[in-house]
């Protein structure tokens, strides 16, 4: 996926684990192996505590190779893996530990059914990531872990196979839950934001770059921890640990405050560590922030921000790239978004999305609502030699849908791309419902058995953020505005 360069202007959120709502769509009961699960519950738990262990073996070995070469495209490639080994093995501690709690608290949301199928799919795509980190370098400690990964993925599957698919979003009589905050609606809602630390180039703060401000953060934080960074461009590439819990960044504006990094794979990053903005502690917030990755399309993959959240919700950004731009396999939605197609290199096509569901069994995928999909200034004068797509399938059962968003003519009329002549035209799920403008034209669509044209609410309200990523459960006590349905 070259020329993966992209830039994002953010207000952001992501689900914070340590959310708990006082009723379950499956309870911790006895029904729990009827309702939730398709085996007995000792069965499942075992099956976990064989996969975690399978996972902790491939990190043992890999561990062993960490500094034995002096190759910085393998050693980033390591350290990657590592990284993401131990994500996978909080993935399965997470769901060993709900599927066991009898009082639900395991950073659950509650709903016992949808958190495993969100953890699990987490844990699966990992094994993907660390593996496509190693492209370009010494075959050797790849082929030493690849059997190791397959089978931490196939066990991951078989997990996945034996949870129940949950269609139950709602809580009782729809209600918002009782436990649902307020703080973070203010911070995010008020003129003057009491702040935690202030970063400050000119030095009339507390720091001069972000990530001293982020390192200074306490850990494990159950409050609010709130970043102001005044306005500036930070050249520096920013990391938010997963000890690292509940910050909040807070900007002078998306023009004003810039965080710019420019790694790339040319210049010996994996993809994974491209990011110039990487998130993996719970509950973060952004707000009125750039983040942007300056490499260029000639410097192929380049990441701008990458999240490593079970469930993300993005409003009013602004995001521009040229190929598979927005990527990945998380459960994600877009909402009044500006989507920027950039020119790229000659004779490159634009791929807006890039969805990366690699088993039918995954709840995730990429909706976009409510979205403007365009060129971008530099693109502008060559839509008619640039061709811009809305998507193409990277993985066997992609998933992304398009809707009530405006489509310029920047998009071409087939509106979707091949991968690679008919991988997954058959398996992928992609769909557009109710969207408008020169490029929104379905007379000319591509005729894939997986993609669909809605003519219904009923047939894409499973794509809503109510629905989707469950927002009604966690998206109001950040304070970011969502709208979790259609709309008027």
């Amino acid at each position: 996926m070259h020329g993966k360069t992209s830039n994002l202007h953010a207000m952001a959120a992501q689900r914070t684990e340590t959310d708990l709502i006082p009723f379950a769509s499956c309870s911790f009961t006895d029904a729990i192996q009827s309702e939730c699960l398709k085996v007995p519950a000792s069965e499942f738990a075992g099956s976990l505590r064989d996969t975690i262990d399978a996972v902790q073996q491939v990190a043992t070995i890999l561990s062993q190779f960490a500094n034995a070469f002096g190759d910085f495209r393998l050693s980033n490639a390591i350290s990657d893996c590592l990284d993401l080994l131990d994500f996978s093995a909080d993935e399965l501690n997470w769901s060993l530990s709900a599927s066991q709690n009898q009082k639900g608290k395991s950073n659950s949301t509650g709903k016992l059914s949808s958190d495993l199928r969100t953890w699990l799919s987490a844990a699966l795509v990992n094994q993907d990531t660390c593996s496509d980190g190693f492209e370009g370098t010494n075959s050797i400690v790849k082929g030493l872990v690849s059997t190791g990964l397959n089978q931490v993925t196939s066990l991951v599957q078989d997990l996945l196979t034996q949870v129940h698919p949950n269609s139950d979003h709602q809580g009782p009589n729809g209600q918002i839950p009782t436990w649902v905050k307020t703080e973070d609606r203010k911070l995010l809602q008020a003129d003057g934001v009491n702040v935690d630390a202030v970063v400050a180039q000119d030095g009339t703060g507390n720091f001069t770059n972000v990530m001293d401000a982020v390192l200074a953060a306490p850990d494990y934080s159950m409050s609010r921890y709130v970043i102001y960074i005044k306005k500036g461009t930070y050249k520096e590439n920013v990391e938010i640990k997963k000890k690292k819990w509940n910050l909040m960044m807070i900007g002078d504006g998306m023009d004003a405050t810039i965080i710019s990094g420019n790694r790339s794979y040319i210049d010996g990053w994996t993809t994974f560590r491209s990011a110039t903005f990487a998130v993996s502690g719970r509950g973060f917030i952004a707000r009125d922030i750039t983040f942007e990755n300056t490499a260029g399309p000639q410097k192929h993959q380049a990441v701008a921000l990458r999240s490593d959240s079970d469930l993300s919700f993005y409003r009013d950004c602004k995001i521009s790239g040229t190929v598979d731009f927005i990527f990945g396999d998380a459960t994600v939605v877009f909402q009044n978004c500006q989507i920027l197609a950039k020119k790229g290199l000659l004779n490159q096509k634009n791929s807006v999305t890039a969805q990366g569901r690699k088993d039918p069994n995954e709840p995730t995928g990429i909706s976009i609502q409510f979205c403007n999909i365009t060129a971008d200034a530099d693109l502008l004068p060559f839509v008619n030699s640039t061709f811009t797509y809305l998507g193409r399938p990277w993985k066997l059962y992609s998933r992304t849908v398009i809707m009530q968003s405006f489509l310029s003519n920047a998009i071409r009329p087939e509106g979707w791309l091949e991968w690679n002549a008919d991988f997954a035209l058959s398996t992928l799920s992609y769909g557009e419902y109710m969207n408008y403008g020169p490029g929104a034209g379905l007379g000319s669509r591509v005729k894939w058995p997986g993609y669909q044209v809605f003519n219904e609410s009923t047939q894409v309200k499973n794509y809503t953020v109510a629905q989707f990523i469950e927002g009604n459960l966690w998206l109001p006590p950040t304070g970011v505005k969502y709208t979790a349905g259609f709309g008027a």
